[in-house]
């Protein structure tokens, strides 16, 4: 199952409209907000000696934080514009990036037999997949963990849709960086509380560890305080 030509369209069309700027993008946050404390979550019980794959990668940010820490480290994205930026952000050649729709299977079953065994970082990227794509996604999580590889997920949770309510009804509507999400057909903390753990398991993921957590975006409120959407972060492995 492929994703459908809209949503592939409404992300080709968000990143073809962002600069490479560092942060244009509403969840390109810095690595010390992200990345760097979910990895510290993932690495006692990933081998870093194999490599992870950034599903989601966007701009592939974290993924060039990702490198410093694993072996070796590839960002994947949807959006052909989103590998571009990537690319052109990736001076040092840190990372490998390529174009991958993860509700493909035989496209991730491809992408898991060239590099083998891998860890895997996602963030944000279920809760606003198509909802008949996202077994699919799960699924490619599995997939690329093989047997050895270990993954951290972080998702939005649905506290994460009251605070986006109450950031577009506020005096002169949401900031700029969420009015552009919106403008694209884009729909984030579109999943429930219990579907993100179900689609996991039902991959055939078990849970090692989990807990709440917050997104740090890098959009601000009038008086300056960081945008911060509620999130719950799951360490896997595959099931035995």
């Amino acid at each position: 199952m492929d994703v459908s030509p809209q949503y592939r369209q409404a992300w080709e069309g968000f990143w073809s409209a962002t600069s490479d700027a560092p942060g244009e993008a509403i969840w390109d946050s810095d690595p010390s907000l992200t990345s760097v404390p979910h990895s510290e979550l993932l690495l006692p019980y990933a081998d870093t000696s194999l490599p992870v794959v950034d599903l989601g990668c966007g701009n592939g940010t974290q993924t060039r934080y990702l490198s410093t820490v694993f072996a070796r480290a590839l960002g994947v994205d949807l959006s052909h514009a989103a590998i571009g930026h990537a690319r052109r952000a990736d001076t040092a050649g840190a990372a490998e990036f390529a174009q991958l729709d993860l509700a493909d299977g035989e496209g991730v079953r491809t992408l898991s037999r060239r590099i083998g065994d891998t860890n895997v970082y996602m963030r944000a990227v279920i809760h606003q997949s198509e909802p008949p794509t996202r077994p699919a996604v799960a699924a490619a999580v599995a997939t690329l963990l093989g047997e050895r590889g270990r993954g951290f997920v972080v998702e939005l949770t649905p506290g994460s849709k009251e605070v986006l309510r109450s950031l577009a009804e506020a005096p002169g509507g949401p900031p700029e960086k969420l009015r552009r999400v919106f403008e694209h057909g884009l729909k984030p903390a579109d999943a429930t509380e219990d579907e993100v753990p179900g689609l996991l398991r039902d991959a055939g993921l078990a849970v090692l560890a989990s807990g709440d957590t917050a997104l740090a975006q890098t959009a601000h409120l009038a008086d300056g305080t960081r945008v911060e959407l509620p999130a719950r972060w799951f360490v896997l492995a595959p099931a035995s």
